[in-house]
Order: structure tokens, then C-alpha cells, then sequence
């Protein structure tokens, strides 16, 4: 095999095939897009723990799904090969919200819809996309779930607290109860009228009660 060989090989003429614009457009694109996820994940981040490293992976989903797309849309005998490496990996990280799933198929389906050259769409999808998470992700609800936590030294210090909660607060329901020789410990899931707090003063100042907690509660730091 001579020099002149090498360069006729099938391998060269697929790279001078492959159009160079078409991939910087594509690459470029994927970028933006990813970074626009990015800063909307920022935007309306409402988890326990912020992490960058997840926005950041963001963009760079983006960037590689579209890398892979190109790949695959040029040449059907590596889509096959694509599938079969693909196949093989397993990504062992847990996903702690749920919105951060969303997000990842945002990323996923930017770079899936830009290699496949459907530029206006994937434009006009993550526009979209975003202004609906910006509406809803940061929506914020006037009927939040609480939970109260309050210590009773006995029988008829617990019924005072259930009276002053029953009075005030919009709906309540009893989540656990602990008796114990040091009292009665109450955990009590609250819904606010017009999100004031004020009651829990009064109950931490009836007679046999130590103290009084209210907590913030979503459904899922707690059971």
C-alpha cells in the first residue's frame, strides 16, 4: 500500500465529506443552548443543596449529545457501532431532585435535536421549555405544609396545644405522638392561615410546654 493509497481510503474521504460549518454551528449552538439550561437551573434551583458541578454537566451534556448525534447521522454503519458502546455504560449517580431529571433530558434532547440539523426547533423547544419552568418552578404557593413539634408534660397540656392548634391554623394532622417518662412529644403536620406564625408563641407559653418547633416541610426530608 503506497502513500496515494492511504489517502484515497475510505477513512479520508468520510472526513472530507463530513461539513466543517455544519459542525461549528451545530457545536456552537449546543453551548448556548446548554448554557441557557444552565443558567435556568440556577434560576430555579429550590433543592437543599445547590451543585454547580450538576449545572455545569448540564452544558456539557449538551456538547456531547450533539457530538455523538453528528456522528451518528453521517455514517449508518458507526450509528450501529454507536448503540452497541452506548449500550454498555451505566451511570451509577442518584438523582436527589426531581426536577434534575427534567433537566437532563432538556440536555439530552438539545444535543439529540441539533445534531440532527433541526436548528428552528430546538431554538423555539428550549425557549419554551424555559419560560414554562420560570413560571412554574418559581411559583410560589400560599399553602405550604409545615410541621409543628412541640413538648407536653402531660395529658392536659397536649389537649390545651390541639385546642390552640385546631383555632388556628387552616388544617392539621397529627403525624406522631411520643410519650415518653419526660413528657409527650407531638409532631403535628400544619397548614398556615394567611402564613402568619404568631400562635407558635402562644403555645410555647402555656404552662408545660418546653418548647414549641416549626418547621418547613415538603414531603420529602421528612415521613
Amino acid at each position: 500500500m503506497t502513500f496515494n493509497d492511504i489517502f484515497k481510503s475510505s477513512f479520508i474521504e468520510k472526513v472530507s465529506s463530513f461539513s466543517l460549518l455544519d459542525m461549528v454551528i451545530a457545536m456552537a449552538l449546543a453551548f448556548v443552548l446548554g448554557l441557557f439550561i444552565f443558567l435556568v437551573y440556577k434560576k430555579t434551583f429550590n433543592g437543599v443543596m445547590y451543585s454547580s458541578s450538576f449545572g455545569i454537566s448540564l452544558v456539557a451534556i449538551s456538547l456531547i449529545t450533539t457530538l455523538i448525534i453528528l456522528a451518528v447521522t453521517s455514517n449508518v454503519v458507526l450509528s450501529l457501532g454507536m448503540v452497541g458502546a452506548l449500550s454498555i455504560v451505566r451511570f451509577r449517580t442518584a438523582i436527589k431532585e426531581p426536577m434534575d431529571i427534567a433537566f437532563l433530558f432538556w440536555s439530552i434532547s438539545c444535543g439529540i435535536v441539533l445534531g440532527a440539523g433541526l436548528i428552528p426547533l430546538a431554538i423555539f423547544g428550549s425557549v419554551f421549555v424555559g419560560l414554562v419552568l420560570l413560571i412554574f418552578a418559581n411559583r410560589k404557593s400560599t399553602d405550604n405544609p409545615y410541621v409543628l413539634i412541640v413538648n407536653c408534660r402531660n395529658d392536659q397540656v397536649e389537649k390545651a396545644v390541639n385546642n390552640s392548634v385546631q383555632s388556628n391554623v387552616k388544617k392539621h394532622m397529627i403525624k406522631s405522638k411520643t410519650v415518653s417518662p419526660d413528657g409527650i412529644e407531638l409532631t403535628i403536620e400544619i397548614r398556615l392561615k394567611e402564613m402568619t406564625t404568631e400562635f407558635v408563641n402562644h403555645i410555647a407559653s402555656i404552662d408545660g410546654v418546653s418548647n414549641a418547633v416549626l418547621v418547613s416541610y415538603n414531603g420529602e426530608y421528612m415521613s
